[in-house]
């Protein structure tokens, strides 16, 4: 198939190059020239305006739009809105809140474009191991873009979960929980850490990956990470950014009084981070860096 892949960031770049082994024809663009000739050098067509990028596609076109959330987002839409025809598909791929989702998915309608919205989850791993798709929209258009979701996806990785808004309602739900894993990470290490016996960290994080109930893809970063900075993690910041992810299910769940007093309270956590000293902090800072790719802030 052929997609317009707009954003050629970590993210973007890696999942062109993903769509380019598996035998699909991406036409890419970004405003970093840089970011441009990277991707270029991976069998991705790079062109230097969004005109552009549309009048190289064949109608019916796939254009995915892989940019922060918020007004980037909102504003590369409506520049799509002015370019595409009817019957085209327009995907977001970001982290938006679901009812800006669900907007878009009304003004895309109103021109004949098909809007969906698209979870993802992998972070810097998803060249070599897969993105999990969450994808909401038009039953009949998220079936046309089955071979992207599925190059794209490892095996099982990919679900079409319900109508527009529903992709970044789901990946929504699950950075939450993920905040929760963190922190529980985060809280025990830092138990470990402060207790009277001499404990290795590291040593403890490698036994628990082999059999115990705790183990995870977590844990194995977790591993991962006190291997490459040592037991006290002393070259990562104790501070801890957010996507906003997480505030935006604590607010959903106060809207409709639903009680998640372990995720709202990861959510604090992570205010708390930026104004003292937690070891836990160190510890859920280095695994978003492995995980994500998230920068670490350095150590004052």
């Amino acid at each position: 198939m052929e997609l317009g892949l707009i954003g050629l960031g970590r993210m973007g770049s890696f999942m062109a190059q993903r769509l380019v082994a598996a035998g699909h024809s991406v036409v890419g663009f970004d405003n970093n020239a840089a970011a441009r000739q990277e991707v270029a050098q991976h069998g991705v067509t790079a062109v230097t305006s969004l005109a552009d990028l549309v009048n190289r596609l064949k109608a019916p076109r796939a254009v995915w739009v892989m940019v922060p959330h918020g007004p980037p987002t909102a504003s590369t839409i409506a520049a799509l809105l002015e370019l595409l025809a009817a019957n085209d598909v327009l995907i977001d791929g970001g982290n938006s809140h679901f009812s800006d989702s669900q907007a878009a998915a009304t003004r895309c309608a109103s021109r004949g474009v098909h809007f969906i919205d698209a979870g993802v989850s992998g972070g810097v791993w998803g060249l070599t191991e897969g993105y999990c798709l969450m994808v909401g929209g038009p039953e009949d258009a998220c079936r046309r873009l089955e071979p992207i979701f599925t190059a794209l996806a490892p095996a099982g990785g990919y679900a079409r979960v319900g109508e527009s808004g529903a992709g970044h309602f789901v990946k929504m739900i699950h950075n939450a929980i993920e905040y929760a894993m963190l922190e529980a990470y985060g809280e025990g290490f830092e138990i470990m850490r402060r207790s009277e016996f001499d404990l290795q960290l590291g040593t403890i994080a490698e036994l628990w990956r082999h059999g115990a109930v705790v183990r995870s893809w977590l844990l194995d970063l977790l591993a991962r990470a006190l291997a490459a900075n040592g037991d006290e993690l002393a070259h990562v910041a104790p501070y801890i950014d957010d996507s906003g992810t997480g505030r935006w299910t604590v607010e959903y769940a106060l809207a409709n009084a639903i009680p998640i007093p372990i995720v709202t309270q990861s959510v604090y956590e992570r205010f708390s981070s930026r104004i003292g000293e937690r070891f836990s902090a160190r510890v859920i800072a280095a695994l978003r860096q492995q995980f994500g790719g998230h920068p670490i802030h350095p150590e004052q």
